[in-house]
C-alpha cells in the first residue's frame, strides 16, 4: 500500500507541474501573437528576399531557339563597344592572387575544401558586336531562306540550331540576375574575381552564313582580340571557355587556342576534325546537340505508349563519311527486317513531323555514328521517349560523370550490329520489364537535354557549369605550374602532350 500511495502522489505531482507549464506556454504564445499583431498594424509587410528568390513566379521556359532569339534581340541593351583590359598581365595576376587569398582564408569558416566555392564566377568578355549580336541578327534575318542547304542537303539554319549551345549559355550568363534561375554560376564584372572567362563568339553561325574568306578573316580578328587580353596571356587560355560545337567551325585558327576549354559535340578520335593534342576529356567538355524534335512530356508518353508498335526506327542521312560509313552497312543488314523502319531523310519542317511521329511510335531508335562519332538523333530519341540503340564505338557522351546512360540506352558494337539478323534478335530478347524501366528513366532524363530560356535547374546549361566547376583546381594547378617553369626545363612538355581524345577500356 505504501508503494502504491507513493506512486499516486508522484503521478499527481507531475500532472500538476505539467498543467502549470502548459498554462505558462499558452500565455507566452498569446502575448507573442498580440505583440506581432500590434507591430503589423504599424509596419508594412516585409517584401520577399529577392536575393534568395529573385523570380518567385517565373514565366514558362522557352525551348525554341528562334523564339528565344527573337525575344533576346528585341530586349537587347546596347553595350559600349570597348576592349576589356587591365594595365598589364602582372597587375591582373597580383589582383587575382589577392582575391584567391581572401577566398582561401574565408574557407576556414566553411565546410568547403579550401579554395573551392559552391558558386563559380564567370567573366563574360564584351566583344565587339560583329562577333556576337551582328551574327545572331544575321541568323534571324536569313532564317526563312530555306533554300540555303549544305552539300548533303541539310538545311543550314537547322544545323546552326542543333549546335546553338553558344547562344543558350551566353544568353543565360548575361541575363539580369533577377531573371536567372541558376545559382551555381554567376557573372562577375571584375576580371580578378573570375574563375573562368567566357568567349561569346558564334563560330558556327559565322562558318555557315559568311563567305569563306570573310569567315576566315573574322576568325583571325576574333583570335587576335581574345589573345590580346591580359587574362588570356596570363593563363594562355587555360581558364577560358570557347564554344566550338560544330566540328567544322573555327578550324583555321583553333590550333592557337588549344589550351582553352572547348565546348564540343564529341571527341572525334578519328582525327578528321580535331588534331592530336587539341582536345581531351580532362580539359574539354562534351555538350548535347539541341534536339530537333519537340519533347514528349509525361502526358505525351502515356498517350503514345500504346502506339509504339515499331521495333526499331531510323530516319536520316544513310550515307555519311568517316565513322558514319556504318550507316550504309546497317541499311544492308536491316533491309526488309520485320518491325524495322529505316528511311532516308533530313530535318526540314516536313521531315521533322515524319521523324517525330516515327520516334514516338517506336520502342527503339537507332543512333549510329554520323560524320563524327556523335549524332543529333541520340538526343531526338531521348526527348521522344524512344530507347536509343547506340552503334558508335568511339562515342563520348555529355555529362557522363553525372548521368548513367546505361539506364536509358543500349550500346552495341559495330561488329555485332552488322551481322545479319543479330541486332533484331538482340532487341527482341529484351524483356518488357527492362523496356518499361528504361522508358521511365528516359522521361526523367529528358530535362537534362532541353536548352531553354531561362535556363532551368538540372538542364544542360546547369550540368555544363557543374562539370566545369570540377575542372577548376586542376586548371589553377596548370596555370601556376606554367608560370614558374623555365625555358629548357624537361617538364616544359606537360601531360597535356600525351592525352588521346578518348577514354580507353581498362
Amino acid at each position: 500500500m505504501a508503494g502504491k500511495s507513493c506512486f499516486s502522489v508522484s503521478h499527481r505531482s507531475r500532472s500538476f507541474f505539467r498543467s502549470v507549464i502548459l498554462l505558462a506556454s499558452l500565455s507566452l504564445i498569446a502575448a507573442i501573437i498580440i505583440s506581432f499583431s500590434s507591430l503589423s498594424s504599424r509596419c508594412p509587410p516585409l517584401l520577399p528576399n529577392t536575393d534568395h528568390n529573385p523570380n518567385p513566379n517565373p514565366s514558362p521556359p522557352i525551348y525554341s531557339f528562334v523564339e528565344s532569339l527573337d525575344k533576346f534581340l528585341a530586349s537587347r541593351q546596347q553595350a559600349p563597344d570597348r576592349t576589356d583590359s587591365f594595365f598589364s598581365v602582372e597587375d591582373l595576376d597580383n589582383s587575382i592572387w589577392v582575391r584567391e587569398m581572401e577566398r582561401l582564408q574565408g574557407s576556414l569558416s566553411s565546410d568547403l575544401w579550401p579554395g573551392i566555392s559552391s558558386v563559380i564566377r564567370v567573366y563574360v568578355y564584351e566583344m565587339p558586336p560583329k562577333f556576337t549580336y551582328d551574327l545572331l541578327s544575321l541568323f534571324r534575318n536569313t532564317y526563312r531562306e530555306t533554300a540555303n542547304l549544305t552539300s548533303n542537303g541539310s538545311p543550314v539554319h537547322r544545323l546552326i540550331e542543333q549546335h546553338s549551345i553558344d547562344y543558350w549559355l551566353w544568353a543565360d550568363l548575361i541575363a539580369p540576375e533577377s531573371q536567372r534561375l541558376l545559382k551555381n554560376v554567376i557573372r562577375v564584372h571584375r576580371q580578378e574575381e573570375a574563375d573562368f572567362f567566357y568567349i561569346p563568339f558564334f563560330t558556327t553561325i559565322s562558318y555557315f552564313l559568311l563567305e569563306k574568306q570573310q569567315c576566315k578573316a573574322l576568325y583571325r580578328e576574333a583570335l587576335k582580340w581574345v589573345t590580346d587580353q591580359p587574362a588570356w596571356q596570363r593563363s594562355v587560355g587555360r581558364d577560358h571557355i570557347l564554344p566550338v560545337h560544330h566540328p567544322w567551325s573555327f578550324k583555321s585558327v583553333r590550333r592557337f587556342m588549344k589550351k582553352a576549354i572547348w565546348l564540343l559535340p564529341d571527341m572525334d578520335s578519328t582525327g578528321n576534325w580535331y588534331k592530336p593534342g587539341e582536345v581531351w576529356l580532362e580539359k574539354d567538355l562534351i555538350l548535347p546537340y539541341v534536339a530537333n524534335l519537340d519533347a514528349c512530356d509525361a502526358k505525351c508518353v502515356s498517350e503514345n505508349q500504346p502506339r509504339r508498335k515499331t521495333l526499331l526506327f531510323f530516319r536520316g542521312r544513310l550515307k555519311r563519311n568517316a565513322g558514319g560509313k556504318i550507316r550504309s552497312k546497317l541499311v544492308q543488314v536491316l533491309h526488309d527486317a520485320e518491325g524495322v523502319v529505316i528511311e532516308e531523310g533530313s530535318i526540314g519542317l516536313a521531315g521533322k513531323e515524319v521523324a517525330q511521329h516515327g520516334m514516338r511510335s517506336s520502342i527503339f531508335c537507332l543512333s549510329p555514328a554520323g560524320d563524327t562519332p556523335s549524332s543529333a538523333r541520340l538526343f531526338d530519341a531521348i526527348v521522344s521517349g524512344c530507347i536509343p540503340v547506340i552503334v558508335s564505338d568511339e562515342l563520348e557522351l555529355p555529362f557522363e560523370g553525372i548521368l548513367d546512360y546505361r539506364k536509358i540506352a543500349l550500346f552495341v558494337s559495330s561488329t555485332d550490329a552488322v551481322q545479319p539478323g543479330w541486332l533484331v534478335n538482340f532487341l527482341r530478347s529484351i524483356g518488357s520489364k527492362e523496356i518499361k524501366s528504361m522508358q521511365g528513366n528516359l522521361l526523367k532524363y529528358s530535362r537534362h537535354f532541353l536548352y531553354s530560356s531561362p535556363a532551368q535547374p538540372l538542364g544542360p546549361e546547369d550540368l555544363t557549369w557543374r562539370i566545369i566547376a570540377g575542372k577548376l583546381l586542376n586548371i589553377k594547378l596548370h596555370i601556376r605550374r606554367s608560370q614558374h617553369l623555365l625555358e629548357g626545363s624537361r617538364s616544359i612538355c606537360t601531360c597535356e602532350c600525351r592525352h588521346s581524345n578518348t577514354t580507353k577500356a581498362s
